[in-house]
């Protein structure tokens, strides 16, 4: 079955009489005497349902949590104390504060990588894990995953991808020989910015099993609102990232001539395009001026945002006039003339 396919038909209800879409269980506890008792520890069916469409969508099992960041840091927990950590040198800023922590108080000897630096098929055979974001976050860098996962690794290696930009409908980490792929169901999986929900996903039954353990001892269970629309939010997410991914390769295709864009990074794939202009005041006035595009963190949205992320709290090491621009659904004639206008008038 297709991906496309089955993140439309997965994880629906299929007994004559049934409801075609899979209800909200606002409920945290359950009668005594069968499989559930209490939902911090045992899935409710909708988690269930989401967790086997995303689990089937990246060729392995899923487990939901509360958010991305819930997900990030049970799979980092599993390191041991003094375990080395080879970290994206761009990346998240939330997973580097995780990685930080470690640091300080797991003792975790930190090394950090450019996605293109070819040390990391080395560091395969030598880390306790490898963590990688392909396209990272937010200079979009790219890495050889084939080779990185398929490296000869050690005994206790984990290589883990987080697959948000990419989502699986680009990429499927786990066929390329990675033990587990992070997902910020937040973004382009829920779609509509209007959920927290992260997602671990492997095919080693002994660390699912302890990633299921460290959900429930940390309470980083996802709401049963919250996986009914990352539920429904998958089953558009292949419309929704054709479209955006089409629209953001042409706006990058015609944000490069512009005299007022020094450069733009664009990975060829996917729904994220970044650029740079002269300084902070030009990429503030930019962004100002559109009146489609709206003024938003986070991304993976039908709707389009930007924003300048040199001045977001940990992100001042990236050049002043950096954007980051997460393409929606709209018309991408609009997008076009909204950004353009907005170049033009900040330039001048």
């Amino acid at each position: 079955m297709k991906p496309e396919t089955w993140a439309i038909v997965g994880g629906r209800p299929s007994d004559p009489g049934s409801p075609l879409n899979v209800p909200i269980y606002p409920s945290s506890n359950f009668l005594m005497g069968g499989e559930r008792m209490y939902s911090r520890e045992e899935a409710t069916l909708g988690w269930e349902a989401f967790e086997q469409v995303i689990g089937g969508l990246e060729g392995g099992q899923a487990v939901a949590f509360a958010s991305g960041m819930g997900a990030c840091a049970a799979v980092l927990g599993d390191l041991p104390d003094a375990g080395h950590l080879v970290l994206g040198d761009d990346c998240y800023q939330g997973v580097a504060g995780l990685a930080a922590g470690g640091v300080r108080d797991h003792g975790w000897n930190l090394e950090r990588l450019n996605a293109s630096d070819g040390q990391w098929v080395e560091r395969a055979g030598v880390a306790d894990m490898l963590w990688l974001e392909s396209p990272s976050n937010p200079m979009l860098d790219v890495a050889d995953l084939p080779a990185i996962c398929g490296a000869p690794r050690g005994e206790r290696t984990k290589v883990v991808v987080d697959n948000t930009f990419a989502t699986p409908l680009v990429q499927r980490p786990l066929e390329l020989g990675a033990d587990v792929v992070v997902h910020s169901a937040t973004k382009f999986i829920g779609g509509h910015g209007d959920l927290l929900l992260g997602v671990a996903v492997t095919r080693d039954e002994e660390l699912l099993e302890r990633l299921r353990t460290a959900r429930g001892l940390a309470g980083a269970t996802p709401g049963a609102l919250e996986c009914f629309l990352g539920l429904r939010g998958l089953r558009t997410l292949p419309l929704r990232l054709r479209q955006a991914s089409a629209s953001a390769a042409e706006l990058a295709r015609r944000l490069e001539p512009l005299a007022a864009v020094e450069r733009v990074r664009y990975p060829g794939t996917g729904a994220i395009v970044s650029f740079e202009v002269t300084d902070s005041d030009t990429a503030d006035a930019a962004r100002a001026s559109t009146r489609i595009i709206r003024h938003a963190t986070s991304l993976g949205g039908v709707e389009t945002t930007m924003e300048r992320r040199s001045a977001s709290p940990g992100q001042e090491h990236l050049p002043p006039g950096f954007v980051r621009i997460s393409v929606g659904c709209e018309d991408v004639e609009d997008l076009w003339e909204d950004l353009s206008a907005a170049l033009s008038s900040a330039r001048s």
